[in-house]
């Protein structure tokens, strides 16, 4: 159960008990109604108090929480970067060779072949 729970439980059970207590009083009503009003506002104040506590603490966990998504983006972008850096690299180095690769092709296919010898020429 998260700390959020057991404090408004808490204060949820300890006004029951409080009102529960205030009516079985053998008092009147106008002093049972006044006893109420205070309890009341004290109540309200507590519960104020708790939620700014809750709050303060869900805006810390927040910031903590963005703090280490930061570092975690910047570990991943770190990497990503590197692969891109790697696979440029390769691209770069796959070009040239496919460009040695077609002017060894064209320099070849330039040459004129040499003349084979058929049955037709070698009668001649």
């Amino acid at each position: 159960m998260s700390k959020v729970g057991i404090a408004l439980g808490t204060v949820v059970g300890a006004v029951g008990g409080f009102v529960t207590g205030i009516l079985i009083a053998p008092k009147s009503g106008k002093e049972t109604r006044a006893e109420i009003k205070g309890d009341v506002v004290k109540a309200k104040d507590v519960t104020v108090e708790k939620a700014e506590e809750i709050k303060d603490k869900a805006s810390q966990v927040a910031t903590d929480v963005a703090e280490k998504a930061k570092g975690v983006v910047g570990d991943v972008t770190g990497k990503a970067k590197h692969a891109a850096e790697d696979v440029t690299s390769k691209a770069e180095e796959l070009k040239n060779r496919v460009e040695q690769a077609v002017e060894g092709a064209q320099k070849g296919y330039s040459k004129k072949p040499a003349a084979k010898k058929t049955a037709a020429t070698k009668k001649k």
